[in-house]
């Protein structure tokens, strides 16, 4: 039985009492969905961005990525888990209706590919904007590849409303601290916390054990992989190659050691990375004539190369950079970035899966998260790397405080604190939603032959189809799903009109554009390089 900390049981049982009051609100959550566009024979698409689905530069739902191949979903910020999916499934349905033979391919690790140059860089038009975006991009190119980039996955953001914020401040009789203090603070608490365990969230939901074999155009067989058939290649116990060395994994950024136990060190690391030489970079070189081939020779060249499984966000405003935003304002949400497509799902993530994150992202904000020591920054990635590479071994053990622990064991203790949590959550809505999600999914803690990464090799083996073959069998039925549903009228009708502002947006963008590019961008990393001091307090922000 596992019995809860004082803190956690206290903080938990007075926000209860709160809830009882209507004194809680909810959490607000968008999701953003990545996924490729293939052909019919399951090949990256080589067609530009669909006009029908509008410009993907100022298009506020429907972008791309790395790659013009690679569309991207956003919603907006909804209350209810529910809005949220069902904005994204008419997301789906428009798009489908837009995309002729096409599809949109429903795993993470990306279709069949012909080598780095088959991953189109995505071009966004003629403006500064639109051509720092691409520079970027080929920057990325030049550092890693294209093909890493053609990766999919679902990144999720979640915020507390002020209320709770305002509830939490005074339970814990900190009122003196400003509120945006505050609530940094504790998000940064909730990220250390989250770092310390996402293995977790890797170990339910990766969904990426298996990949195509052009996704390694050199020939080589890493010694994790292992040959399903001629053209697959497998882990037999990994649960997210996505996010293992062959995936989302740079070396020259582990240098960084960015450990999340406060918001000036995260900013001023970063700033540090943007401004600070790397010498590989520069052999490549910045720009050759005329021809831009990256924004610059930096560790980053900017704050969104930074690879990590979660984020503190703030929104920015013109001319501003993330950084500067966070250090304006603090932080305003969170930006979970760990997490596979499953493709057994239409829309990659369902939301019993939601539910459970949102428990789990409440229990690590509301669990003591003490700083983390260099010591244990050191070694903070290791739990992690062994459950995506060796998540299923029943051998496995991770590391808990000196100790070994199975991860049916210790999941199994998380999942056991995190349900007073959802009772907490639950008190906010109609039945026991977050309840049932950790019933529904804890299962997968005792038996790993129930996670989508084992799903989808029990999948291949008992079909004797290719990874490509079983991923274009479940395109088309998801696209014909999609084709077959209606939309909602009213937003059919948002979209058709965005398709045409955003048109004009960019056409705007550019007609007025009167800056050199070169100009622009030293302009930017000069405004990138200054120090933001903590602005007034606008209208609707709360001290």
């Amino acid at each position: 039985m596992t019995i809860l900390s004082e803190s956690l049981t206290s903080r938990i049982d007075r926000l209860k009492a709160l809830a009882d009051q209507g004194r809680v609100g909810r959490l607000r959550r968008g999701i953003e969905k990545e996924g490729l566009r293939v052909d019919g024979e399951g090949r990256i698409a080589a067609t530009p961005h669909p006009a029908a689905l509008g410009s993907k530069l100022t298009h506020p739902h429907i972008t791309t990525d790395y790659s013009e191949a690679l569309l991207e979903y956003i919603t907006p910020i909804y209350c209810r888990p529910g809005d949220a999916m069902a904005f994204l499934a008419d997301l789906h349905r428009f798009s489908y209706r837009k995309l002729d033979d096409e599809l949109i391919w429903p795993a993470s690790m990306p279709s069949r590919l012909a080598g780095n140059d088959s991953v189109p860089i995505a071009d966004y038009g003629s403006s500064n904007v639109g051509l720092m975006k691409r520079v970027y991009r080929k920057g990325l190119d030049l550092r890693y590849g294209r093909i890493m980039q053609s990766i999919a996955g679902v990144h999720y953001n979640v915020s507390l409303p002020d209320d709770l914020w305002l509830l939490l401040r005074e339970l814990e009789d900190d009122v003196d601290t400003p509120l945006r203090d505050y609530r940094s603070a504790r998000y940064f608490g909730l990220i250390r916390n989250f770092r310390r365990h996402s293995w977790l969230l890797l170990y339910l939901f990766g969904a990426s054990s298996a990949l195509d074999r052009s996704f390694l155009p050199s020939g080589e067989l890493p010694e994790k992989l292992q040959r399903h058939d001629e053209d697959t290649l497998v882990s037999r116990h990994a649960t997210s190659l996505r996010m293992s060395d062959l995936g989302y994994q740079n070396k020259v950024q582990e240098q960084l050691k960015i450990c999340f136990n406060s918001l000036s060190n995260y900013v001023n690391t970063l700033r540090h990375a943007i401004a600070t030489p790397w010498q590989d970079y520069q052999r490549l070189g910045v720009k050759e004539g005329d021809e831009w081939r990256q924004l610059n020779a930096n560790i980053l060249q900017i704050e969104n190369e930074y690879y990590s499984d979660i984020r503190p966000k703030r929104v920015t405003r013109h001319d501003e950079t993330p950084s500067q935003a966070l250090e304006a304002r603090g932080v305003e949400y969170i930006e979970v970035r760990c997490l596979d497509l499953n493709p057994f799902l239409p829309l990659g993530v369902d939301e019993p899966q939601i539910r459970f994150i949102d428990t789990f992202l409440m229990w690590c904000l509301l669990s003591d998260s003490p700083w983390i020591p260099d010591d244990e920054c050191d070694r903070l990635d290791d739990n992690r790397r062994l459950v995506v590479e060796r998540g299923r071994d029943p051998a496995l053990r991770l590391l808990q405080d000196g100790h070994h622990r199975s991860i049916a064991d210790w999941g199994g203790e998380i999942v056991a604190e995190m349900g007073a949590v959802a009772q907490l959550l639950d008190r906010l809505e109609e039945g026991e939603p977050h309840g049932e999600a950790l019933a529904a999914l804890s299962p997968r803690l005792g038996d790993p032959a129930l996670t989508p990464s084992a799903r989808l090799l029990a999948r291949l083996e008992s079909s004797g189809e290719s990874f490509v073959e079983l991923m274009l069998s479940l395109a088309r039925q998801q696209a014909q799903d999609f084709r077959d549903t209606p939309m909602d009228p009213a937003r059919a009708a948002l979209f058709d009109e965005l398709v045409t502002s955003s048109r004009m947006q960019q056409d705007d963008l550019e007609a007025l554009e009167t800056e050199d590019f070169d100009a622009f961008l030293a302009r930017y990393f000069e405004r990138a390089r200054e120090v933001r001091t903590v602005t007034p307090l606008q209208t609707g922000e709360t001290s």
